[in-house]
């Protein structure tokens, strides 16, 4: 029963410090050493999106290949695989085998502008019509494909907007809106094939790169939301580090209540106000450093203030004044409890020293007469 009971007070005083607002206070070198950064808690536009992994693929109707319409062999050959192309552009010549001094040629031409993405054909090789000689692609645009949950399909409509991060891209975010869906269901994956449009101009895509896709189901305006990297702790006791508005170089850990959260944004539904200043890179480290900064709370106000305050860093009361100096001068204050409780503990030691030494003399003086009678 006493160990139930200990346990219960240990979990209660637990929660009850968890739930506790706690101040940090750091130095400069602290600070530099997280890289913090905060930002402004505001009202936002906040969406609710589902999640859904997929690839980036080419546009079938984009791809084009080459071929003769006539049997021949290669006499000329302009371009080559990892090439881009016009179309119209002369890709190669080829000499027919019909008779002739020189034989007749004829010339093959992109039939699209894009990449050249395979190539099949030498110089001198022979060629037949039913050969794909050259594969081109148009990548200025590809497609997005998401596999989104079928639980959640029947919430994603055509022109819904998704963010899609690619991760070969860095921490950059496209945005598309769904053109169309795919023709079948992956079993497997329970998902169903949502497909967007994406620009790439700038040829930076490629297709086979992984994606990941925040599909916007619905928007609420007028929602307090702070990014995900503010929200540390575990499921049952959230927090955030606000930055104090008085004191230089500290945070306040605060507990919130949290709901619904996106791809960039969780909302908070208490414990925080607009205008908040919340630690967002850095914070996780933040809370590692609890109460044990080079700095105390009650330094770091009277440094601000320029006045005494309590360990807590409330201010220090008129009581609490007259108090002080009347256990000064009793010689019971801070000092004289330190003092005296050094003098009890001296005084133990000594008592509990000259006990040890008559309980040792006496063993020796009771075996020499037991030595004593024995020769006897």
């Amino acid at each position: 029963m006493g160990l139930l009971a200990a346990s219960f007070s240990f979990v209660c005083s637990h929660s009850v410090s968890a739930s506790r607002p706690v101040t940090i206070v750091l130095d400069q070198t602290g600070v530099a050493n997280l890289r913090l950064q905060t930002v402004e808690v505001e009202e936002r536009d906040f969406e609710t999106t589902v999640f859904a992994i997929g690839r980036i693929e080419e546009i079938p109707a984009q791809h084009s290949v080459l071929s003769s319409r006539i049997a021949g062999r290669v006499v000329g050959l302009n371009v080559f695989e990892g090439d881009v192309v016009a179309q119209g552009d002369v890709i190669a010549r080829i000499e027919t085998r019909q008779i002739g001094d020189p034989p007749p040629s004829i010339e093959l031409k992109a039939p699209q502008g894009g990449l050249v993405i395979n190539s099949h054909i030498r110089l001198g090789q022979p060629v037949q019509p039913d050969v794909e000689l050259m594969d081109i692609s148009d990548r200025s645009s590809l497609w997005a494909v998401a596999k989104i949950p079928e639980n959640e399909a029947a919430r994603v409509h055509l022109g819904s907007l998704a963010y899609i991060h690619v991760p070969a891209l860095g921490a950059e975010r496209l945005e598309a809106t769904l053109i169309r869906f795919g023709v079948n269901v992956d079993r497997r994956a329970g998902a169903l094939e949502g497909i967007f449009r994406v620009d790439n101009q700038d040829g930076r895509l490629r297709p086979g790169m992984r994606a990941e896709f925040s599909v916007v189901l619905d928007s609420r305006s007028d929602v307090l939301a702070v990014p995900r990297d503010a929200i540390q702790g575990d499921p049952a006791s959230r927090v955030v580090f606000v930055k104090d508005f008085d004191l230089p170089n500290a945070f306040v850990r605060v507990p919130v209540v949290i709901g619904e959260r996106n791809d960039r944004f969780v909302e908070v539904k208490r414990g925080l106000f607009p205008g908040d200043e919340v630690v967002t890179q850095g914070s996780y480290s933040l809370g590692f450093v609890g109460t044990g900064s080079s700095i105390s709370l009650k330094e770091a106000l009277d440094a601000a203030h320029g006045h005494e305050h309590n360990e807590d860093g409330s201010e220090i009361t008129a009581d609490q004044e007259k108090k002080a100096a009347k256990l000064a001068q009793q010689g019971e204050g801070p000092a004289g409890k330190s003092v005296d409780g050094r003098s009890r503990l001296l005084m133990i030691y000594a008592a509990v020293v000259s006990v040890l030494f008559l309980v040792v003399l006496q063993r020796l003086l009771n075996q020499r007469r037991l030595a004593g009678g024995d020769q006897s």
